[in-house]
């Protein structure tokens, strides 16, 4: 069956942007041609890959080891911010070389998983790339998981070695004896007695104030190729089980170019030269174990020489103070960390004029964002699609595109492809409908870990299938309209969630918004929608109900309206929990 296209809502927060006279100075395909041809840095280059030909960055890092000694070369700049703690990329590499010498010693070998369980740490970056250098797989856990999904993770992956936090150690204690995979644990700032297989990290490489008083130290020479396996990154479990993605060195590196090329393209769109490279100082507010801020953030840090600043946790006074006292150039993540900069009451007391972009992906948001974004901070907003299953970076959308399609999550990168298939899976269909996104290119990761129905049923010849449901326009932008297994079916008609979280979005009361689907006995589903409203705003559910209903089909309104006093609840990749919701209505 086609899934036909839904009516778009009028975008009316593009009315405060025209485009200037003259944009774009150059499409996008004729800025691929430029960028991407033989002997330019962005050249690209077919390689057989699972299998599969695919297209690839040629000068992309072959290995994670490989980015570990080009940020060497950064030496004394700094990389790792954390409260009163810094640490320069030289100091990084001691630490990092000296770990990766001890897990050696210990008998951790290529091929072997080493999880990861930490909050943003300077010591998360050393554990990460320790692991990956001598050819072993990384397995970052959710650090909001509870002690049993910690151990789920660790169980399922196999995981010989644990390198954790004191708090997430203490959420796992309970069920080490149901952990026989687990041979060794290292503890980051922990104060107390630790487990029988457990030494404290410290022990090995110091605190990170002391990691440049290390002896200098090399990297294991361990022969790596770009398609071994280097990572396991699990995906949201929002339903069921999580899943753990198995990702290459590939598909790591991938992204470093893929940024890059995403700064280039926009200056290119508006007849600019693209300025020199400048290092950024990047506030990262989402969880390394999540595939954004680990590869398609930390990556490029490293291969630029910028600064990556960590808090404890987020808090949005606390992120004005250090964007002032740090110069930070960069930040963001997903879609309520921006929201709630715009809306503290407390903004104009902070100097807030090195912030260059804030940039999100994870989760849709609402076309008013990318305009707030501009227009409250003079920075340029940024955006784009991505999955665990992709390794973070699919699209691509910054500056005026995202101004100008504010609703849109940008083309695909040069390397990859996209195309909307029929729920049939064997039927491509054309430009403008609707219908389930698939994705192929380097980032896409080998598969499940130890999933072989799974990963048979969702990569498909070197395709993901992303159970989105998008649609395409003729110049490739793509607009992701749900997910399919969020679509709400009202008597036969669809019902796509983001087109009237949209429509709330532009009331200017309501700062966040959800749709879901309440059960009907003849209907099958009716809409219902959860909204948090700005501080000091107000709105009624009738009120909100006549906004929607003034701007899409009667069939669209939501029946009825819950109000939130907190932002709505969200996972570690920025996904509103829509599962925790249907009790707002009970």
């Amino acid at each position: 069956m086609t899934l036909t296209q839904s009516p778009v809502s009028p975008q009316t927060s593009t009315d405060s942007w025209s485009a200037p006279e003259g944009w774009p100075a150059m499409s996008i395909k004729q800025i691929e041609a430029m960028l991407c041809a033989p002997g330019q840095p962005f050249e690209m280059e077919t390689i057989e890959v699972e299998g599969v030909a695919t297209r690839c960055w040629k000068n992309a890092p072959p290995s994670l080891a490989a980015l570990a000694q080009i940020a060497r070369m950064h030496g004394e700049k700094t990389f790792l911010v954390y409260e009163d703690e810094r640490v320069t990329y030289d100091a990084w590499f001691r630490a990092t070389a000296t770990l990766a010498q001890h897990l050696m010693a210990a008998g951790i070998a290529k091929g072997d998983r080493v999880a990861l369980a930490m909050r943003n740490l300077p010591e998360w970056p050393v554990a990460f790339f320790a692991i990956v250098s001598i050819g072993a797989i990384a397995v970052p856990l959710n650090a909001w998981w509870t002690g049993a999904e910690l151990a789920y993770g660790l169980a399922d992956s196999g995981a010989r070695l644990l390198i954790a936090d004191a708090e997430r150690l203490d959420r796992i204690a309970p069920h080490l004896d149901e952990l026989s995979a687990l041979d060794m644990m290292l503890v980051s700032r922990s104060h107390g007695a630790l487990p029988a297989a457990a030494k404290s990290l410290e022990s090995v490489i110091g605190a990170p104030p002391a990691y440049a008083d290390l002896a200098a130290a090399e990297l294991p020479a361990i022969q790596i190729a770009p398609d071994d396996a280097a990572t396991i990154f699990y995906t949201s479990g929002t339903t069921g089980h999580p899943k753990g993605a198995l990702g290459s060195h590939r598909n790591m590196t991938t992204n470093i170019l893929t940024t890059a090329y995403a700064g280039v393209r926009s200056s290119l769109r508006r007849g600019e030269a693209p300025p020199a490279p400048e290092p950024a100082v990047m506030l990262t507010v989402i969880p390394l174990f999540h595939v954004t801020a680990c590869s398609a953030g930390m990556t490029g840090v490293m291969f630029s020489g910028s600064t990556l600043v960590f808090m404890h946790k987020w808090d949005a006074t606390k992120a004005l103070e250090i964007i002032e006292r740090e110069r930070v150039t960069a930040t963001g993540g997903v879609p309520t960390i921006a929201w709630q900069l715009i809306e503290h009451p407390d903004r104009d007391k902070y100097d807030l004029s090195s912030l260059k972009s804030i940039s999100y992906g994870g989760a849709p948001s609402a076309p008013e964002l990318v305009r707030k974004i501009r227009e409250v901070f003079g920075a340029l907003p940024g955006n784009g699609w991505g999955m665990t299953e992709t390794m973070a970076t699919v699209t691509s959308h910054t500056a005026e595109d995202y101004l100008n399609r504010p609703d849109s999550c940008g083309p695909a990168v040069p390397v990859s492809d996209l195309k909307i298939m029929d729920a049939d899976g064997q039927t491509e269909l054309p430009v403008g409908q609707v219908g389930e996104l698939w994705a192929r290119g380097p980032q896409i990761v080998k598969g499940y870990w130890n999933k072989p129905e799974a990963t048979a049923a969702t990569f498909v010849d070197g395709w993901v299938r992303t159970g989105d449901l998008a649609r395409l326009d003729e110049e490739g932008f793509c607009y992701i309209v749900d997910r399919a297994k969020d679509m709400i079916i009202r008597g036969g008609e669809n019902i796509y969630s983001s087109e009237v979280e949209n429509v709330l979005y532009d009331h200017p009361a309501v700062t966040d918004a959800a749709l879901i689907g309440l059960p009907h006995r003849t209907l099958g589903e009716e809409p219902a929608a959860v909204v948090h409203l700005a501080p000091g705003s107000h709105a009624t559910e009738a009120e909100l109900q006549a906004w929607v209903r003034e701007r899409l089909a009667a069939f669209k309104v939501p029946v009825r309206i819950v109000f939130c006093e907190q932002t709505l609840p969200r996972n570690a990749n920025g996904k509103i929990l829509k599962k925790d919701l249907a009790s707002l209505f009970s």
